[in-house]
Order: C-alpha cells, then sequence, then structure tokens
C-alpha cells in the first residue's frame, strides 16, 4: 500500500535544489506507515477504545506533516510549483479539520459536564425525589438533541466537500488531501458515534433496557454490535422516566445509570484529551503552512 502511495510518487520536473529527492525522505515513509495504518484500521468497529486509538495515530500523522512542512525543499516546492487553486484547497482543507475537531470536542466536553452534574444530582436525590430527578433526565436528554443537532449539522457540512484532483503533478499536495480524507473519515465515525443511532423500536430499545437491568441475564449471549456508552445512557434514561419498571427494577436502573454515567463521563474526558492534542497539531499545520505560503 505504501509503495502506491502519492508520497513515493517522483516529481515531473527534473530534479533541482528545491524539487522533491528521488529517494523518499524517511519522513515521507513515516507518513505512509502511519496512513497504511489508519487505513487498515478503518474497519466496522467503532468502540471508544478503538476511536481512542485511532486519535492517537492521527496525532502521529499530523506530527509527521508538521515535519514535512519544514523541509526545506518542501517549501521551495509549494513556493514554485503550487498553483494559486491548490493553495486555496489545502487552506479550505486544514481550516475544515479545525472546525470539525472543535465541533466534536465541543459535543464531547458539554455531554461530559452534563454527565457529571446528572451523577451529581442522583447522589443528593438517592432518597427518592422521583419527580425531581425525572425533571433532571429530561433536562439531560434534551441537551443531548442539542449535542446531536450540532453532529448533524457538522456531519452535513462535511458532505461533498472532496478537492479536485486533476492535473496533480504535486506530491505533496497528493499527500495533504490524502491526510485530510483520513482524517475526515475519522471524525467522522466519531461524531457518528457521540450521536449514536435514531431512537429505534420500542421493542429494540426495551430489549437493550432490559440487558442494562438485568446484565446476568444476558451475559453469555453473543452481541453482533458493540454498543457504545452514549447509546447505553441514552436508551437507559429513556425507560428511567417511562414508568414502565417495576419499583425493584427502578432501583436498580437508578443505580445502573449511575454508574453508566461515571464511564460516560471518563470515555468523553478522554476523547476529549486526544481531540485536544489533535487540534494542536492542526493548528501548527495550518500556521506553518500559511508561514509558507507568504513567504
Amino acid at each position: 500500500m505504501a509503495s502506491s502511495s502519492p508520497l513515493n510518487q517522483k516529481s515531473h520536473y527534473h530534479a533541482r535544489s528545491n524539487s522533491f529527492p528521488t529517494r523518499p525522505h524517511p519522513l515521507i515513509l513515516q507518513c505512509n506507515e502511519h496512513l497504511c495504518r489508519l487505513e487498515a484500521s478503518d474497519a466496522p468497529s467503532s468502540s471508544s477504545s478503538s476511536l481512542s486509538g485511532k486519535l492517537i495515530g492521527l496525532q502521529d500523522l499530523h506530527d509527521c506533516v508538521e515535519k514535512l512542512l519544514q523541509l526545506p525543499q518542501m517549501q521551495g516546492a509549494f513556493v514554485q510549483r503550487c498553483p494559486d487553486r491548490w493553495v486555496e484547497e489545502l487552506l479550505d482543507g486544514s481550516l475544515r479539520l479545525l472546525d470539525v475537531c472543535s465541533a466534536a470536542k465541543d459535543a464531547l466536553i458539554h455531554t461530559k459536564e452534563c454527565a457529571r452534574e446528572l451523577q451529581s444530582i442522583m447522589r443528593r436525590r438517592s432518597g427518592g425525589d422521583i419527580m425531581g430527578l425525572e425533571r433532571e433526565v429530561r433536562k439531560f436528554l434534551a441537551s443531548r438533541k442539542v449535542v446531536k443537532k450540532a453532529i448533524q449539522k457538522a456531519l452535513k457540512g462535511m458532505e461533498g466537500k472532496q478537492a479536485d484532483k486533476s492535473n496533480e503533478t504535486l506530491p505533496m499536495v497528493s499527500t495533504l488531501r490524502e491526510i485530510e480524507a483520513v482524517t475526515l473519515t475519522v471524525f467522522e465515525s466519531l461524531l457518528s458515534h457521540i450521536a449514536g443511532p435514531k431512537l429505534q423500536s420500542k421493542l429494540n430499545t426495551w430489549s437493550l433496557v432490559s440487558k442494562l437491568v438485568h446484565p446476568k441475564r444476558v451475559a453469555c449471549e453473543n452481541e453482533e454490535t458493540e454498543t457504545s456508552e452514549f447509546e447505553k445512557v441514552d436508551a437507559a434514561l429513556h425507560s428511567l422516566i417511562s414508568h414502565n419498571t417495576s419499583k425493584s427494577d427502578y432501583i436498580k436502573h437508578v443505580e445502573n445509570v449511575h454508574n453508566l454515567l461515571g464511564k460516560l463521563e471518563s470515555i468523553a474526558e478522554d476523547l476529549e484529551g486526544g481531540l485536544e492534542c489533535l487540534f494542536r497539531r492542526l493548528i501548527k499545520s495550518r500556521v506553518s503552512l500559511l508561514n509558507i505560503l507568504n513567504h
């Protein structure tokens, strides 16, 4: 796979002092390796742990991008052989990555803070203020709707943003576009993971609720798809305010929801940290690109 990457393509121009080297620079090989790993990990599984690993992979990849942009031969090639149209597309792409990364980070921060607040309220009202607790649960679910709406807007903004690749001769331009595409793919998976699937039928929802309230009954069942922590919390809270559980199950369910919220908060914090590190790298790469193009 690495051999067919645009990073390994030779320029159509004759070699000169500011052109790309005929042999791949070690950083180019490194970049290829990170790209291959990320593309190989593009499996159906989109668990929180796998997404966290992909964010780390993106951090390593964009570290390589920043170092590549510091190479004199790369800077010279950009200045002399990069048409204005390509420059605008690259800058638009870097800004798009920052916007989507920021949207994902905001969604996680909002979810984490709301989960923390609801946990605190549940601890204080453990004595049985059912009506008061239900009001707070509805507030949390309303906040989730706001997050999902923002995510839908971000996902819609990612549609149809592929740059025109016709007549490209500069390998670094092709590479940056490939990196942008891989990064957007991971962001799309992350945003979809945070939003969760659309509300399913009552039958499927209650099947999930039963598994949450009675985990021992399904401990040996084989699950075809892994349910995300975001989906688990949404389903558990919807059932909590539905009044379709017995009193004993309701008490168990409140305890289970509290535990699920704790896990959700921890996962959201972990993913947020990964996005924050990646965001800083994206900013550095954009600044380097702007510096090159402004000289």
